[in-house]
């Protein structure tokens, strides 16, 4: 077959292949942060379900669009979106249930758990209006963010499924802001994406599976 034949041939391929393949890995990208935000609600109180499900469905992405566009870089910047699905999907589920059904309380810090100990987990223990709250407010790492006779406000949940932070922390439309932020970068990354890739194979630099 001659040149302009084999340029036809690979332009109609392409151009019906990449359309579908484009808007496939776009939606794939939707499924995949939305299904991990489902997991986190069905994980309330466990973050590791949800932490490794994200993580392999954003490595699935990248996969994804390395094959949409045959070039790394492409795949790198697309790390930042899913940074921004993995963190968003596995925090909102948590900080929304804490902002709807969450029980607000000023506490005063009485003790620290791992004070004098050299441990790295403290538990603080926090008195309220009406005594001691049987939850310890958590910290993991060695600089606490609060010491012994700080008072702040804490939320809990009364389920006992999501930990008790701190109220300052709750950012449940913050945390959706960057999960949304992380799918329409993951949008973007991805026609631009298929665009490239699209002309590239058009203008015969590769083929669409390299052996």
């Amino acid at each position: 077959m001659d040149e302009n034949g084999v340029g036809r041939q690979h332009q109609g391929f392409s151009r019906r292949t990449y359309f579908a393949f484009t808007v496939g890995v776009i939606v794939i990208g939707w499924i995949i942060a939305a299904g991990n935000t489902g997991i986190s609600y069905l994980a309330l109180g466990t973050d590791a379900i949800p932490i490794i499900t994200g993580t392999l469905g954003c490595v699935a992405f990248v996969v994804l669009l390395r094959l949409l566009h045959r070039a790394w870089w492409l795949a790198v910047v697309s790390v930042l979106p899913a940074l921004l699905v993995l963190v968003g999907s596995v925090q909102y589920p948590l900080e929304a249930a804490l902002g709807s059904r969450g029980v607000r309380t000023a506490v005063t810090v009485t003790a620290d758990s791992a004070a004098g100990t050299g441990s790295s987990a403290h538990r603080f223990t926090v008195e309220g209006p009406d005594g001691p709250l049987e939850e310890t407010l958590d910290y993991r790492g060695d600089n606490p963010t609060w010491k012994v006779g700080d008072r702040l406000v804490v939320v809990s949940d009364p389920e006992k499924t999501v930990s008790m932070v701190e109220a300052s922390e709750v950012d449940s439309d913050g945390k959706f802001g960057m999960l949304l932020m992380g799918v329409i970068g993951w949008t973007c990354v991805t026609l631009l994406a298929g665009l490239r890739g699209f002309v590239r194979r058009r203008e015969g630099r590769t083929v669409f599976y390299e052996g």
